[in-house]
């Protein structure tokens, strides 16, 4: 059998403060998305079927639940002599005083196990995007240019450029070009090619860049490696992706891709993508089948199995194991393993944490007077027990294990923060 020639390496360890009390416990890769898995599922599930079986996960922050969900790498099918997962955390030794300080840093301070694998190409992947890419034609595309760096971008609205790296490609090829100017997160951008954060590398060109960096103060791939690399006019270019790409930095990013799983035609559809997830992480497997009862109804929504749905379920996605009880209602909302929601309770426009217990007749989200329309997102940290009758109003966040004696009497009103 002949050895793999790439090595994937997946920056999967951090933390997002835009995702608020979500990443309180977790790193944002392993935050739960689309009703069973988690967001890094799906660069590993483009892996697999790309047939890219080397991959190691550079993880830093709160690891344990990413190490859970990943286990031995059998649900992607990466157990093999020359195939498998390496978790390869942050270390301190005799060279090496610091822990991660960056992407950049993370790939340097493993460039012993890099060398090691010997790779033809080595590939940099993002954790937190949700996307189907097939990344051996980029692989295809960096070899046939020769290529030091293959960036991969997509367009994004005029808008939102400034908020990611932007790259300006060289015109008259739909697949991509020399990339022409690149700069991170830009006041004024020239154009709205946006970078995935996907990286194609030929080997000793990145050892030389990172090495050289290491007298820089900030150690970041966007920030400070492909602008480097075009300083020194190495063969930079970019891939250009077409297909559908959900971001889930912030609260409203991630509430928003959750939603383009639903309606008559999902822009993500997990049964055509052929997500893969570890169903063994929380005993998914093991669940009972939905259960949907007498007075029951959803109405464009998901729901796995271990769910109980004896309310109302709108516009929503529920985890395993959560329970809607009779006469409740859950609207536009998302709601993570094991929650309750009580007889008599109303949620709206809610994401919840896992074990949440909303007590009978809380009403979760409901807007503000002076908001003409829409609701602001609600986020409810995990394991609360949220006592009957409390009313938390629109764009609220709870923090997790919130004291019973601290939940205030009155309740929370639009935008308050409980913690």
């Amino acid at each position: 059998m002949l050895k793999p020639s790439t090595l994937a390496m997946i920056l999967a360890g951090g933390r997002v403060d835009e995702l608020g009390v979500l990443t309180h416990y977790r790193p944002k890769s392993a935050v739960p998305f689309g009703g069973f898995a988690r967001v890094i599922d799906f660069p590993l599930t483009n892996l697999m079927r790309s047939g890219i079986e080397l991959i190691a996960i550079l993880s830093q922050y709160r690891s344990y639940s990413l190490i859970n969900h990943i286990g031995t790498g059998a649900a992607w099918d990466m157990i093999g002599r020359n195939r498998g997962i390496s978790i390869l955390p942050p270390f301190k030794d005799y060279h090496n005083p610091h822990w991660y300080r960056g992407s950049a840093d993370a790939v340097y301070q493993n460039l012993d196990f890099v060398r090691y694998k010997n790779p033809s190409e080595i590939l940099i992947l993002s954790g937190d995007h949700i996307y189907q890419m097939d990344y051996r034609k980029m692989v295809r595309y960096h070899k046939k240019m020769n290529a030091d760096l293959t960036a991969a971008f997509v367009e994004v609205a005029p808008e939102k450029a400034h908020r990611f790296g932007i790259g300006e490609i060289e015109s008259g090829d739909p697949v991509g070009g020399r990339l022409l100017s690149y700069e991170e997160k830009p006041s004024t951008p020239r154009c709205n090619w946006a970078s995935l954060t996907i990286l194609c590398f030929r080997p000793e060109v990145l050892y030389e860049v990172l090495a050289a960096n290491q007298h820089n103060t900030s150690y970041e791939f966007g920030r400070d490696i492909i602008p480097l690399m075009m300083k020194r006019n190495h063969r930079v270019y970019g891939y250009k992706y077409h297909g559908y790409w959900g971001y889930t930095r912030t609260v409203q990013e991630y509430w928003q891709t959750s939603m383009d799983l639903l309606g008559p035609d999902p822009k993500i559809d997990l049964e055509s993508w052929g997500i893969r997830s570890n169903l063994e992480h929380r005993g998914i497997r093991d669940c009972q089948p939905l259960l949907i009862g007498a007075q029951g109804e959803m109405d464009n929504s998901m729901a796995y199995n271990g769910c109980i749905v004896e309310g109302t379920v709108k516009n929503s996605i529920l985890f395993p194991g959560v329970r809607v009880e009779k006469n409740a209602v859950v609207e536009d909302c998302v709601l993570f393993f094991n929650n309750v929601v009580k007889e008599n309770s109303r949620l709206y426009k809610t994401v919840s944490d896992v074990n949440t217990t909303f007590g009978n007749g809380t009403r979760i989200g409901d807007r503000h007077p002076e908001e003409s329309e829409g609701r602001d997102i609600t986020v409810i940290g995990w394991n609360n027990s949220i006592p009957d009758g409390m009313v938390i109003g629109s764009g609220c966040t709870v923090h997790p294990n919130i004291d019973p004696s601290l939940w205030p009497i009155g309740g929370l009103k639009h935008g308050e923060v409980l913690q």
